[in-house]
């Protein structure tokens, strides 16, 4: 059996919030398989038990391009290490500036757009400029170019800490600026099932069965408990089964809403700032008192 360390049950109790104690008995039960481990907390502690998907510390900003017609849209991501940074006009002029030359150069990658021209330079030079003027460190991440089937509508939030671009057909511009800003709030992770992640439905599956057994369930019962929880698991992540943030009655769905409009949404890019990076957490303290260390020899 592979050896628990300290450094295991910490690495599991920062990704879930768990007590100490059930991450190492989690991580016993799991050979010391991190991800069974995390599953294991979530049977027994709930959806409780889990912050990794929702922890977004990097700071930065979307930058965001719509063309006039809303035919043609671009999202960049730039990352700075401070949100001070990420609130400076030059820092935030530079991905404004990234998401236009994205829609109208089509660059195939990163590296090709910071090789693309800026003001007197590149992007890449203008970058490493800025990075020497304010002193801090800022990377392009991703980008995303849609060319619309319907029209495009866009909506930035939070200082631009979340983009979203939903390409509708039918309906109106205000139809279009509600679903945007209805995936800002709810963040779907896909449009409908078929976009889902198999391998995210089995984990649903498995979880469900796992807590039906320890409730006590019979056998021949879960699969369907299972199914059923899947099933409500697709209506919160998917768009289309997604109750509408401004429903009147409060049960409209996002795929009712559309059908009522004449609508249907082609697809969407949702961005926020961070998603799925890990910033480094200081202990500032220690930090003091290793440069006062370092001061006195």
């Amino acid at each position: 059996m592979a050896e628990i360390t300290a450094g295991m049950v910490k690495e599991l109790r920062e990704k879930t919030d768990a007590p100490m104690m059930e991450c190492k008995k989690a991580l016993t039960e799991a050979g010391g398989d991190m991800a069974k481990a995390e599953e294991i907390l979530r049977v027994k502690l709930g959806n409780k038990a889990t912050k990794a998907a929702t922890r977004i510390a990097a700071e930065g900003v979307v930058g965001m391009y719509l063309s006039a017609d809303g035919k043609l849209g671009a999202m960049v991501e730039v990352n700075s290490e401070t949100d001070f940074v990420a609130k400076n006009d030059e820092f935030i002029a530079l991905a404004k500036a990234c998401a236009e030359l994205v829609a109208t150069k089509n660059p195939a990658d990163v590296a090709a757009l910071s090789a693309l021209p800026l003001g007197e330079g590149t992007v890449e030079s203008t970058r490493t400029a800025l990075i020497g003027k304010i002193g801090e460190n800022m990377t392009i991440r991703r980008f995303a170019r849609i060319e619309a089937k319907g029209k495009l509508a866009a909506y930035v939030h939070g200082g631009s800490k979340i983009g979203v671009l939903v390409d509708v057909t039918g309906g109106d511009d205000q139809l279009g600026k509600d679903i945007a800003m209805h995936i800002a709030a709810s963040k779907p992770k896909a449009l409908d099932a078929s976009g889902v992640p198999a391998e995210l439905l089995d984990t649903e599956r498995r979880i469900a069965i796992e807590k039906a057994r320890e409730a006590g369930k019979p056998e021949n019962m879960l699969e369907k408990i299972a199914e059923g929880t899947v099933q409500k698991f697709l209506k919160d992540v998917t768009l289309l089964g997604q109750v509408f943030v401004k429903a009147e009655d409060g049960k409209q769905t996002i795929e009712q809403l559309l059908k009522s409009k004449g609508a249907t949404v082609n697809g969407f890019t949702l961005y926020i700032v961070g998603e799925g990076i890990e910033k480094k957490q200081s202990d500032f303290a220690a930090e003091v008192a290793a440069q006062a260390a370092a001061a006195k020899k």
